[in-house]
């Protein structure tokens, strides 16, 4: 993957002052040059300027970016940060229409593409991406994100200027951006976070294209469509045909995201989603004659404090084990993390996401990511096949999948708990948590006359594509780029998402089983005792070690008279709080984050008003 910033306005020539734009640009791509630090460039026109910081995956030596093409007298330029799965077939169309290229990258068939049909183009493309295309002949920036929200790409217009990047971070190297927040910041901090509403920036004026949709910008300002959208269809396929389905498009997802000029790893954390990915990407480096790096994660001393819970019944390691065994061909590797590591962590996420994050969660995948980098700059992941396939609790317990509400984040008791009177009362964190909830589900897509129990299936299936999944993404694209690692989500594949959708529930959850279609479709990929592991996440610290190592940073912050979070607690309760945190086994976001993440999520949101510069 790569950094991408940029800017484009119609004020002034910038190549009249192509020194002081050209250092912006350059200053904008050292914000991103640890999403990838083997080259950078620079391209400016008349009016538009690209940044690229490369992460180089493809064509090495020879696909350096931004990449510009001529027509007609006319430069046509992109900034590109993604993978193209389905490249070779579209270069070869380009190529029968008489196109040639100067690279093997998959940048340029982006871009000749575009020059060739126009945004039409963008339907045709299978990855994860995102990029900004600079268009001579029309004098206009045109932003794309991928359909599944993979890839980010946050933007801002300041002055009648439209400034643009991978991170925030990169939109405050322009002069004319800076970071500010207000009373709709800190209602998706408390009251969304570390979930953000799609298309919100969290800062003040500051947006994200959300998943499927590009934008225009030229002399009449901004316009932004959607290219690609989710949609209810009638599914008629039986069980078997729909067995067989999902198992194509599994396969096919993961042989197409082992296409890369550098070596491709996978996690494997001995669930069924990570076990059947690394299955079919061993099968096919074996085909080669090569060998697959793989990767667990786990904490010092967690096999000692581990607490079996309804939401994490089991630790991992026993069925790596059981993974391992079946595939001796693995060169598998354990990565662990002191709790000392973990605390530490905390902070240095803060600066990878620009935002507070889920707590140790994000923290201990950056940790894990700067490893893994050591070994291998390409990794596949089994991320989002529970948001696809129904894995979550609240796709199936009753309590859970009733009621009103994100169902990973039903109650404000835990967000409010700690926060003063006075800021409870200014946010209203359940109005507008509330709010942002109803508007989501009146967008589900749906068949007419789907009522009740079906029609409610359709709208946590659609709330975990738009919310839950995109909070794991982001969470993945930063800890994962910190350290220039790219991260690839095969269930993430538009067509699994599509597909997915639209099998009826039935399908999903059979005999008492969640993801039981996946088992099914998949199942001959894994271990007999693997087929039927209950659904268990991520793995945490149940350490009282770390807890005690957060308690006492949050305790620090409560004594600092400068700490910026200090007006917005209530110090005697966080006191108590810390002292001794509750409800380790109950979260209030997801499955993981509890009493200790709910302190740690604090120092975050402290970390983040610091480094910022920012009030409420």
């Amino acid at each position: 993957m790569c950094g991408i910033a940029g800017f484009s306005g119609f004020g002034e020539d910038y190549r009249h002052r192509r020194r002081y734009y050209e250092e912006i640009l350059e200053d904008m791509a050292a914000s991103v040059r640890h999403r990838g630090g083997d080259q950078e460039g620079t391209y400016l026109s008349g009016h538009g300027g690209l940044a690229h910081a490369r992460l180089s995956i493809r064509d090495v030596t020879g696909g350096r970016q931004p990449i510009v093409r001529r027509r007609d007298g006319c430069e046509y330029a992109i900034s590109y940060n993604g993978e193209i799965y389905n490249a070779g077939e579209l270069k070869a169309e380009l190529a029968g229409k008489g196109y040639t290229f100067e690279t093997t990258t998959d940048t340029e068939v982006i871009l000749l593409g575009y020059m060739d049909r126009g945004t039409d183009f963008f339907q045709k493309l299978n990855g994860i991406y995102a990029f900004a295309i600079w268009d001579g002949t029309l004098e206009r920036l045109v932003l794309v994100r991928d359909r599944a929200g993979v890839k980010p790409l946050f933007y801002a217009i300041r002055a009648g200027e439209l400034v643009f990047g991978s991170e925030p971070k990169a939109l405050f190297a322009h002069p004319l951006v800076t970071p500010e927040a207000d009373l709709d910041s800190f209602r998706e901090v408390f009251g969304i976070g570390p979930a953000r509403t799609s298309g919100h920036g969290v800062f003040r004026d500051v947006w994200e294209l959300e998943p499927g949709q590009l934008a225009l910008f030229d002399r009449d300002g901004l316009k932004k469509a959607f290219y690609w959208r989710l949609e209810a269809r009638e599914h008629t396929e039986t069980y078997p045909e729909t067995t067989a389905h999902t198992a194509f498009l599994v396969r096919d997802a993961v042989e197409r995201q082992m296409v890369s000029d550098v070596p491709v790893c996978a996690f494997l954390s001995g669930g069924v989603d990570s076990s059947i990915v690394t299955a079919i990407a061993a099968g096919c480096l074996g085909r080669e004659g090569g060998r697959l790096n793989t990767f667990s994660f786990d904490f010092t001393g967690n096999k000692r404090y581990f607490q079996s819970n309804s939401f994490q019944p089991e630790q991992d390691r026993p069925y790596v084990d059981i993974m391992l065994e079946a595939h001796p061909e693995l060169r598998h590797t354990y990565l662990m993390c002191t709790e000392e590591e973990l605390a530490e962590e905390l902070e240095t996420s803060v600066a990878a996401k620009d935002l507070p994050g889920m707590a140790d969660v994000d923290a201990s995948m950056l940790y894990f990511c700067r490893l893994v980098k050591q070994h291998n700059k390409v990794a596949l992941t089994g991320e989002c096949a529970d948001e696809i396939f129904g894995g979550y609790p609240w796709f199936y317990r009753k309590e859970l999948l009733e009621g009103e509400g994100f169902p990973w984040s039903r109650s404000m008791e835990m967000r409010e708990l700690l926060l003063t009177d006075e800021c409870r009362r200014a946010l209203h964190l359940g109005e507008y948590s509330m709010a942002q909830y109803r508007e989501s589900v009146a967008q589900t897509p749906a068949l007419p006359g789907e009522t009740g129990e079906e029609l409610r299936r359709r709208q946590i299936g659609w709330l975990n594509l738009r919310w839950f999944m995109q909070t794991l993404l982001d969470r993945m694209d930063r800890a994962s780029m910190w350290s220039g690692l790219e991260a690839r989500v095969p269930f993430a594949d538009h067509r699994i998402i599509e597909y997915l959708y639209n099998v009826p529930w039935e399908m999903k959850y059979r005999e008492g089983e969640e993801k039981a279609l996946l088992r099914d479709a998949c199942g001959h990929l894994l271990p007999q005792a693997l087929m039927h592991r209950k659904k268990s996440p991520y793995p945490k610290t149940y350490s009282p070690v770390y807890q005690a190592l957060v308690a006492k940073k949050f305790e620090d912050i409560l004594a600092n008279p400068n700490a910026p979070i200090r007006p917005l607690i209530d110090r005697e309760k966080a006191r108590a709080f810390a002292e001794a945190p509750a409800e380790l086994g109950k979260p209030w976001f997801g499955q993981l984050m509890a009493g200790p993440q709910l302190i740690a999520y604090l120092v975050m949101v402290n970390q983040w008003m610091e480094r910022w510069h920012l009030s409420l």
